[in-house]
């Protein structure tokens, strides 16, 4: 019997990353002290773990938590008058792309892509400050969704912190997330960022579908 496919999410690496081997998973890790790392059976899982903290799946089974009715009910419904963001990466690095969707409609807003070598992460950083630049543009007040902590972490910082290396494949993608910081450093917004609730609500409505 073949054996099955394993992702390897590495937090605390060298560099951190998502690797589809435990050889690329172990270059990594080698020599790291206090390395961050663990396998999942499917990149979809591997991507959502890589957005969140170690400490989530320290010790922990990658089966996903049920959330409880009262939990449900905390969390409530989303807010329809917003805008989603999201992106996808065909590998870390690989081909990624990013969008922005209408929450209620789902009709797309804007799209960039695809580039070559880019990271998940900075496609949703990329894609969260779009989104904030867009909805500034319109003078809307629209809140806007992202489903990724890091995203939004690098946008309250205004620096992204990407252990993707420039070459010439991506001089693109490196223009982009310098532009994307110039204009958090150089501009004032007011619309509110909220974390979408994918245990609760699902796939962000700007999801690609590749799962």
């Amino acid at each position: 019997m073949a054996k099955k496919q394993k992702f390897y999410v590495v937090w605390l690496g060298n560099p951190a990353g998502i690797y589809d081997s435990w050889k690329e998973c172990q270059r990594s890790i080698k020599g790291v002290p206090g390395a961050q790392y663990k396998s999942f059976l499917t990149f979809n899982e591997a991507k959502k773990a890589y957005n969140k903290e170690y400490a989530d799946y320290k010790g922990k089974g990658t089966k996903k938590k049920t959330l409880s009715k009262e939990e449900l009910k905390k969390i409530g419904d989303p807010n329809l008058y917003t805008i989603s963001v999201d992106a996808a990466s065909s590998g870390n690095p690989g081909i990624m792309e990013y969008r922005g969707v209408d929450t209620q409609t789902h009709q797309q807003l804007f799209h960039q892509g695809p580039f070559q070598q880019g990271t998940n992460n900075v496609g949703e950083f990329l894609a969260l400050v779009h989104g904030l630049a867009y909805l500034k543009q319109q003078k809307s007040d629209r809140k806007i969704y992202s489903d990724s902590k890091i995203a939004i972490g690098w946008v309250k910082k205004k620096k992204y912190n990407t252990k993707l290396k420039q070459t010439t494949k991506n001089k693109k993608v490196f223009e982009l997330l310098n532009r994307a910081e110039d204009w958090l450093k150089n501009n004032t917004y007011s619309t509110i960022i909220i974390k979408w609730e994918t245990k609760a609500w699902g796939e962000i409505p700007a999801d690609f579908g590749r799962k």
